[in-house]
């Protein structure tokens, strides 16, 4: 199986938390339900529903926590960790949140342009040479008719803007048909174990699936984000995030590999018979350290961490007395920068949905209509093909961590916590 596969489908699209209750204490208080306006008697349901669900083997264990007003009203862990062990889920289980990594590669980008280290408008090529010249593939029909493809130069360069809002013409092999994905997918790219500067060279010598600035489509392009933070910061991914942000943060847990063998006990896995995302990939094993730090879809981490995380960008871009993010900043990378008034098209997989846009780093939510499930104007939201699963919403004043290990199942939680979470607010 194809190791990157495996992380990238990390970065797909679509209840143990970790760290121990006290270290997120320090962080964010507890509080009762109805003490920051939700019902218990309605989050009682939900525990419930989910202890229903693992009894009938539909999903091995979960963790789920919700925060609200800056306290959390709800955390709880149902079922197991391990299957193949017997292994109760603990509230310091560690995920792998895939896609999940794409909000934090892109607040990472988003701290050095706020340092002046760069702007959203500079060609990607300024800091990663081997995207100067690019080509986008087109298929036209050969002389028997077949689709050939061909390429034809790009019209403008790909923009650090468009590596956070999925609008580069980078794409994923595995999402559609199509000759320039199955040249991704012919292009064996993790192969021998390549590091974030070798992978870049790699997909550079692609062609785009589009235009840049003109489609979304789901792809690398956090990834190469990932490998311009290194060229800008002159430090690895892993060691930027850590000293800017997961460490200040106090997401001890939060990581691209878990060789800690203390720590190995607590990663949670799928059922056996449930570890394929459908596109030819399969989980990978963190336990394993690669040379690859995926910024797309490589992170591990815990409930408990990733609300730290969530806290923070709820608040504006400050924690406990620390700015990470000005306020400015955080609601312009929550407002829509993917839609017609920008130039851009949705491509035939378009994953944030009805009634959503794409910002940087996140889908956003347009308007309380259109999509199958209630939240707010404003609210955001991204998941990891794994079943990991957040939103934040800063009208009602609240975050949501799922955290579980199911690739079949991962849409359906996502629409049946939002019906019950949201029906649990009373004030």
């Amino acid at each position: 199986m194809n190791h990157f596969r495996s992380i990238l489908c990390r970065a797909l699209v679509g209840v143990a938390l970790s760290i121990p209750l006290v270290a997120i204490s320090a962080e964010l208080p507890r509080a009762q339900p109805e003490q920051v306006g939700l019902s218990s008697q309605r989050l009682d349901m939900i525990t419930e529903a989910l202890k229903a669900d693992i009894a009938a083997k539909r999903i091995p264990g979960a963790v789920l926590l919700i925060a609200r007003r800056g306290k959390v009203a709800y955390f709880e862990s149902v079922g197991k960790l391990d299957v193949a062990t017997d292994t109760a889920m603990g509230k310091d289980g560690i995920f792998r949140i895939y896609s999940m990594s794409k909000p934090i590669t892109t607040v990472a980008a988003m701290m050095l342009v706020e340092d002046g280290k760069m702007k959203l408008d500079d060609p990607v090529a300024m800091y990663l040479p081997e995207f100067a010249k690019l080509n986008v593939g087109v298929e036209k029909p050969d002389a028997s008719g077949n689709p050939a493809l061909e390429v034809v130069p790009a019209r403008r360069p790909i923009t650090v803007q468009d590596l956070m809002r999925h609008t580069s013409g980078i794409t994923y092999g595995f999402f559609g048909p199509g000759l320039v994905k199955k040249a991704y997918n012919d292009a064996n790219l993790t192969a021998d174990n390549p590091d974030n500067a070798e992978f870049s060279r790699r997909v550079a010598k692609l062609p785009l699936m589009y235009q840049p600035g003109t489609t979304w489509d789901y792809s690398y392009s956090t990834d190469i984000l990932g490998r311009v933070v290194e060229a800008v910061s002159g430090k690895s991914l892993y060691t930027f995030e850590k000293e800017r942000l997961l460490d200040p943060l106090g997401m001890s847990d939060t990581s691209f590999y878990v060789t800690d063998t203390t720590k190995q006990k607590r990663i949670a896995e799928p059922f056996s018979s449930d570890r394929n995302f459908g596109v030819g990939a399969d989980f990978g094993d963190p336990r394993i350290a690669q040379k690859l730090e995926s910024g797309g879809g490589g992170m591990m981490s815990t409930a408990t961490d990733y609300a730290q995380f969530l806290q923070m960008l709820l608040n504006g871009g400050s924690l406990n007395g620390k700015r990470y993010l000005g306020s400015s900043t955080l609601r312009f990378m929550t407002s829509d920068h993917s839609n017609a008034g920008a130039g851009v098209t949705a491509g035939p997989l378009y994953l944030p949905g009805a009634g959503y846009g794409f910002g940087l780093g996140f889908a956003v939510r347009r308007n309380a209509g259109e999509s199958t499930y209630p939240a707010e104007a404003g609210e955001y939201y991204w998941g990891g093909a794994g079943g990991t699963y957040m939103w934040v919403d800063p009208k009602a004043e609240m975050l949501v961590v799922f955290m579980m290990q199911s690739p079949k199942q991962r849409l359906y939680y996502r629409g049946l916590l939002r019906n019950m979470i949201y029906a649990s607010i009373v004030k």
